[in-house]
């Protein structure tokens, strides 16, 4: 280790600590000549002698007594926020932020990721509103392709995704299953409310009739709840309370079980799907990096990079 890079406070602990230049100079593969140098740097720069050298022995002069034992204690955290990042800098620990506007499809994978990486703590916030990664202090987000900035690095997560309209089969049995998104008018439908703007969201749908590919068109529907909450939406759908329009990724279950069923496919095809994305390709950490693997293994069948 070239001496240079020992910062002088270290070089003046190990040295009284061994209350030898030689011995101190062992343990860092350097020369004693050149650890002499560096305190008399040091005590230059204090203007105060911190050790007191005979042939036979090196002691601490009242000063030097003092001064280590203030720095002692700065100088054991700074080794050990040093020993912390270099665990951090070779395998995957620790925290790992991300936000994502809605449950997504990994999820349901959760479980199994913190299994395999036990020492990394998952932190998800869910916001509606598109956050600042840097700025906000998160590693990575989940959102929907159309939303991403075009500086991000993205990566897929599970294909294209569609929306679904829903209804319980109770529901269902009040009120008869809409044919088109103009006969909404006569159900009670759950709207969204985005956190960012506090808008209503408008139920998109896809009128394949109109030439010559098609469009997309928005429809406003009434309803007796209004929540920035899908989870809460999804589970008065499931009351049968009335009609929600959510990412077919959160209703896969409840559509498979018969709690829930879909109405108006033919009006609402696949769209650019979700994406995990994070500022940089450059020194992505080790947690991340195997959360990235992990899901694209699991979701895209892609294996793992080596």
């Amino acid at each position: 280790m070239p001496v240079d890079s020992v910062p002088s406070l270290h070089v003046f602990a190990l040295i009284a600590r061994h209350g030898s230049f030689t011995r101190a100079a062992a343990e860092l593969g350097v020369s004693a000549s050149a650890l002499s140098q560096k305190l008399r740097q040091l005590e230059k720069q204090l203007g105060v002698r911190l050790l007191q050298r005979s042939t036979r022995r090196v002691g601490l002069t009242e000063a030097g007594r003092e001064f280590l034992a203030r720095i002692t204690p700065a100088l054991s955290a700074i080794d050990g926020a040093i020993e912390s990042v270099r665990q951090h800098g070779d395998r995957p620990v620790g925290t790992l932020r991300i936000t994502t506007g809605l449950l997504t499809p990994i999820m349901r994978l959760l479980p199994a990721f913190q299994e395999t990486y036990p020492e990394i703590t998952l932190d998800f916030t869910v916001d509606g509103r598109l956050v600042d990664l840097i700025g906000d202090g998160y590693d990575a987000g989940i959102r929907l392709g159309e939303c991403l900035d075009k500086d991000m690095v993205a990566v897929p997560l599970g294909g294209p995704e569609r929306s679904r309209v829903v209804g319980s089969p109770a529901y269902f049995r009040r009120h008869a299953k809409p044919k088109h998104p103009r006969e909404l008018t006569s159900h009670n439908c759950m709207r969204f409310r985005f956190s960012s703007s506090s808008a209503v969201y408008r139920w998109e749908f896809f009128d394949q009739r109109h030439k010559p590919h098609g469009r997309w068109y928005e429809v406003g529907v009434e309803g007796n709840l209004i929540t920035n909450d899908t989870q809460l939406m999804l589970s008065m759908a499931r009351a049968g309370t009335g009609l929600a329009h959510l990412p077919a990724s959160m209703l896969a279950d409840d559509i498979a079980n018969g709690r829930l069923e879909t109405v108006l496919d033919a009006w609402l095809p696949p769209y650019d799907g979700w994406y995990l994305y994070y500022p940089s390709r450059f020194q992505v950490a080790p947690k991340l990096r195997v959360f990235i693997d992990f899901m694209r293994e699991k979701l895209n069948g892609t294996p793992a990079a080596p």
